[in-house]
């Protein structure tokens, strides 16, 4: 591995976010092949250089990123005081530690990211990267065309405007299936965003997420990224 900074070795070794670490280190609490460093920006070489935090050596795990297609009923979250079901009681005890990028709703499916990794999460959630997110859902009634525009141009929600990406793939009197890709992750945000436009949502699901399709990963399953999808992701974020 080519050398990184102290600082963004801790933060991807889950010591501390890059700031705390950086307070960590000003502090005198690092030591670094055996000598306390307080210079920031300083590069190690994390295969061989020996760092210490409060006299403990900091040897991170190995990155890794899955894809989950998360079931109706789980709450994307790695623990819930309420003893719910929670999407890593599907990954198994296996392997490292690792945390939902995002969220899907408890009552939706679909593709969900988790990882380890916590500077490529922050990216991909972070409103300024603009990462798209795609979803099927199921609303009442029958969307009209005009309809359809209102949500191309945007519609105000909490008090930004949010514009979508709409394609129509069944339309009835009762209710639409519609596929609409966003590019950001609010709380709710499709479910008020077609409230507010006479559409409640009946069934979400999301089918990709950045360059990711869920494709036909059965409900309840989840499978490593390779490394070319991870690196699709963080070129696809870089890119914004």
């Amino acid at each position: 591995m080519p050398s990184e900074r102290l600082q963004k070795f801790l933060s991807r070794a889950g010591v501390a976010s890059r700031r705390a670490a950086e307070e960590m280190i000003q502090a005198g609490r690092v030591m670094l092949n055996g000598r306390m460093v307080r210079e920031l920006g300083l590069k190690i070489d994390p295969d061989k250089d020996v760092v210490k935090v409060d006299g403990r050596r900091v040897q991170p795990e190995a990155l890794v990123t899955v894809m989950l297609h998360k079931p109706y009923g789980y709450l994307s979250t790695t623990k819930d005081p309420q003893s719910r079901r929670v999407v890593t009681d599907l990954l198994g005890e296996k392997g490292p530690r690792l945390y939902p990028v995002g969220r899907l709703d408890y009552d939706a499916t679909g593709l969900l990211l988790l990882t380890n990794d916590g500077e490529l999460a922050q990216r991909l959630t972070h409103p300024r990267y603009q990462v798209p997110r795609t979803y099927r859902l199921t609303v009442t009634g029958e969307v009209s065309r005009e309809t359809l525009r209102t949500l191309a141009a945007g519609v105000e929600v909490d008090h930004r405007e949010v514009a979508a990406a709409v394609q129509v793939r069944k339309s009835a009197v009762e209710k639409t299936v519609l596929e609409i890709t966003v590019w950001e992750g609010r709380y709710h945000l499709l479910k008020r965003l077609l409230a507010q436009v006479g559409h409640p949502v009946l069934k979400l699901k999301r089918i990709a997420f950045g360059p990711l399709r869920l494709g036909r990963l059965p409900r309840g399953a989840h499978r490593v990224l390779s490394r070319e999808e991870v690196a699709a992701l963080n070129v696809g974020v870089k890119r914004k």
